[in-house]
């Protein structure tokens, strides 16, 4: 029913809680157990009420499939493209040739999360039936793991099948999905339908100042921002599990954080055999994160490693102020990446700018760079010198202490790329605790990363499911 590995002390334990017969003796696996109940979704073709969504992520999706099993028809707006188009143009970014600012590993069908890894874990301790988003999931055609591993996993080269069945589902239902439709004025929305679930994702930066623009209470959050740190997938084994074999657990990741300054440092979206790759959103910007594919088998393991900003560490008091040190920094990593490249290349330019892992820390510029999954290639660059102190010195120290935690963490044989910067939205949208609709505009209900009340895949889907519940309630 659940299973775990701990990795904490020099001997590895994998913990198991098994369903028993009235003897003791476990169930068959292949036994007639009903493990969930199936959903039950309603023909809302002709459904009395509506509901307008504006985001095809998590929130968004998960929010549709609840109002469908109440009844009330969802009209989903999506700016980027159904997945099996995004996939093209995920293709040429990663081949460098041109970057699509609607159709990209932030935006489309499924959420930043489709294509950056599909992990179904979350630190989150939000109100509702997380249970029930690992069910759903599995109904939609997740593996059986998703039901019981402590860390589930399901890659993205899996998750696009079942984003596609969700939609499916959606449409043979009654509900309306509109694809490569930005919304650009929340007013002629709400003109012609209320009330709406907004699920914007926290890319949508030009969606933030829209609404800023027409009078939705917005307030900065913390947020995080930093590196993608790339080791040898054999080193991390080697590290997290002493001399166990994989053979049984898989490849390891890792999780770790720290102080440096009454600040948080700490890994982020950490990928077992995965890869790094290109999550900007505009064409002069350099953002990395990461993704795994299902077997988690590639040589490298990867995670963001961040640090923690808070809304008194940037001055001012506009709202969007976090937005614009996010922004900035990610233009002087484009920047950065440009370091002439022997040949050139043709097309679009989406290096990014790295360095070898004990140079950084040490302050010193690398000779040379290794080899290193992100396909747009890197360019060698002293990220020691041009990231923010607040943020550069914190990573250095973290790197030392990581180090101390986990000896031989901190080499050369690993690289970091520039910059890790979407790990969280740096906007809130403030929301009624009991209604969950947003305290300047009534009938709008923010949720998701994009509203700054979630932080992953599940934690987004828990929260689309909460504000289709409070609906589906004042509906009754």
């Amino acid at each position: 029913m659940k299973r775990s590995v701990d990795a904490r002390q020099r001997e590895l334990k994998v913990h198991l809680i098994v369903l028993t017969d009235d003897q003791g003796k476990p169930i068959a696996k292949d036994a007639p157990i009903p493990l969930y109940t199936p959903p039950v979704f309603q023909d809302v073709h002709n459904a009395e009420r509506q509901v307008v969504i504006i985001g095809a992520g998590p929130a968004g999706l998960f929010a549709a499939l609840t109002l469908i099993e109440h009844g009330i028809k969802p009209v989903i707006y999506e700016r980027g493209k159904e997945v099996s188009e995004r996939k093209k143009d995920i293709a040429l970014l990663n081949r460098n040739e041109g970057l699509n600012p609607e159709s990209n590993y932030c935006f489309g069908e499924g959420g930043a999360g489709t294509f950056s890894d599909g992990k179904l874990f979350s630190r989150s301790k939000k109100r509702g039936n997380m249970q029930r988003v690992m069910e759903l999931f599995h109904f939609f055609g997740a593996p059986d793991t998703v039901l019981y591993e402590a860390h589930a996993h399901i890659g993205s080269d899996k998750l696009p099948t079942i984003i596609k069945n969700m939609r499916e589902c959606i449409l043979s239902h009654g509900g309306e999905i509109h694809f490569e439709t930005c919304i650009t004025s929340l007013k002629e929305v709400e003109r012609h339908a209320t009330p709406i679930i907004l699920a914007i994702g926290h890319s949508a930066h030009d969606t933030y100042r829209m609404l800023a623009a027409e009078g939705v209470k917005l307030e900065t959050k913390g947020f995080a921002m930093g590196v993608r740190a790339e080791h040898p997938q054999e080193l991390i084994n080697r590290l997290m599990y002493h001399k166990a074999s994989t053979e049984y657990v898989g490849n390891a990741s890792y999780s770790l954080v720290t102080q440096v300054d009454g600040r948080g440092v700490y890994s982020f979206c950490m990928c077992p055999g995965g890869h790094i790759v290109p999550a900007g959103s505009t064409a002069d910007t350099c953002v990395v994160n990461g993704m795994s594919a299902s077997h988690r088998n590639s040589p490298f393991a990867n995670s963001g490693i961040v640090v923690q900003i808070n809304p008194e560490d940037i001055p001012g008091d506009d709202p969007l102020r976090g937005l614009e040190y996010q922004e900035a920094l990610e233009r002087e990593a484009f920047k950065q990446g440009q370091a002439p490249l022997n040949p050139p290349m043709e097309g679009g330019r989406y290096t990014a700018p790295a360095q070898r892992l004990r140079d950084f820390v040490e302050g010193k510029a690398s000779k040379d760079l290794p080899k290193c999954s992100y396909l747009p290639g890197i360019a060698p660059s002293r990220l020691d010198q041009w990231l923010p102190a607040e943020i550069g010195q914190r990573l250095q120290q973290g790197f030392r202490d990581f180090d101390k935690k986990y000896p031989g963490f901190l080499t050369n044989d690993a690289v970091i790329l520039g910059v890790e910067s979407r790990s969280s939205s740096a906007v809130r949208i403030p929301r009624d605790p009991e209604t969950l609709q947003s305290v300047s505009t009534p009938g709008l209900y923010p949720c998701g990363e994009g509203a700054g009340y979630a932080g992953g895949i599940t934690s987004s889907a828990l929260d689309g499911i909460n504000a289709a519940l409070k609906i589906a309630d004042l509906a009754q």
